[in-house]
């Protein structure tokens, strides 16, 4: 009779780990590329995360995650964030996840960006928030005021770099997480090399903005930034054919013509003397520095050299500069760039 009572024993026991294994640990999920993210909204539902997990078929077996969810009370502990569904989970592991609210941050990658609708677009596409709160905030004076910046300065706090942050994070602490790299990057050392050539933190990422745009090559940059130093010291226009682009809205000129240096606007340098009211782009590290450490140079001109390597002729005399503007002219000529 004990032996049979054990057998019986046993035999449950098995069922239950059998039960257990297939509820609890044996793998439950479909993922392309060996893992996947689920996105809950803030506010979201235990019907809602259902309702996802079905839609995008991330769950092989809906029945035995739902028995497991109601046991470990998911229902109660919902939490907003991106988490990741990795190939081999079972439903333990994913109910965990989601009940503990341990979300995998978004590597947010800022790159080059022109306009401030580029930045929206950009903050919007990554994170939950709409690209309504984020268009808000920076057009909201009082917030930029934070960092000493206004309206048309808003690239200056977006240093090219990867952030990381919680997917649903607000939008106000998404811009000023993003805004701490740039509290760092203007440390005291470069505020003193802004200060030693007379020019404000927004001043130096104006002019780093135009180099950034005028060349990809970083052994040139500290040069053509001389003449934009050169030139405003002087009073002379910037000239700057990449404000012109920025002014017009049309990135993709090839060749800067008399219809664009007459367009009226506050951006271009062919028209209003002195700096544009802000930065064209989000310059990177290497354009800031070549500001703050700029060659001493007399150069008050540079062209595109003829043979399109990317690399410029200088000149100090106009006279010089028009020659080598024909021979890159006569360049675009033979290859009939527009």
């Amino acid at each position: 009779m004990k032996k049979t009572i054990s057998l019986f024993a046993v035999g449950i026991s098995l069922i239950l780990l059998i039960l257990s294994w297939f509820y609890l640990w044996r793998s439950n999920t479909v993922v392309p590329n060996e893992k996947a993210y689920l996105y809950i909204r803030t506010g979201a539902t235990y019907s809602d995360v259902l309702d996802s997990l079905t839609k995008h078929q991330y769950i092989r077996h809906l029945g035995s995650f739902k028995t497991v969810a109601s046991l470990m009370k998911l229902e109660q502990n919902i939490h907003a964030g991106r988490y990741e569904i990795v190939s081999g989970m079972g439903n333990y592991s994913i109910v965990r996840m989601l009940k503990s609210g341990r979300q995998k941050p978004v590597k947010l990658v800022i790159n080059k960006l022109r306009t401030k609708t580029d930045i929206v677009r950009k903050l919007d596409a990554a994170l939950e928030p709409d690209s309504t709160s984020f268009a808000q905030l920076l057009n909201d004076t009082a917030f930029l005021k934070t960092w000493n910046l206004n309206t048309s300065q808003v690239q200056c706090l977006f240093v090219p770099a990867t952030y990381e942050c919680y997917w649903n994070t607000t939008a106000e602490k998404a811009i000023s997480k993003i805004a701490e790299a740039y509290t760092r990057y203007w440390n005291d050392e470069r505020k003193q090399l802004a200060a030693s050539i007379g020019l404000s933190i927004p001043q130096v990422i104006t002019i780093a903005s135009i180099v950034e745009e005028e060349t990809n090559q970083d052994d040139e940059k500290a040069r053509i930034a001389s003449v934009y130093l050169n030139r405003y010291k002087l009073g002379m226009m910037l000239g700057a054919d990449p404000t012109v682009k920025f002014a017009v809205g049309d990135f993709t000129l090839r060749r800067i013509l008399n219809k664009h240096t007459q367009f009226a606007s506050p951006y271009n340098t062919y028209q209003v003397k002195g700096l544009p009211p802000g930065p064209i782009c989000t310059p990177g590290k290497a354009s800031i520095d070549a500001v703050l450490h700029a060659e001493k140079t007399n150069f008050l001109f540079f062209c595109a050299k003829e043979d399109f390597t990317g690399h410029h002729n200088f000149a100090v005399t106009y006279d010089e500069h028009l020659q080598n503007a024909r021979r890159y002219q006569a360049a675009l000529d033979a290859r009939k760039i527009k």
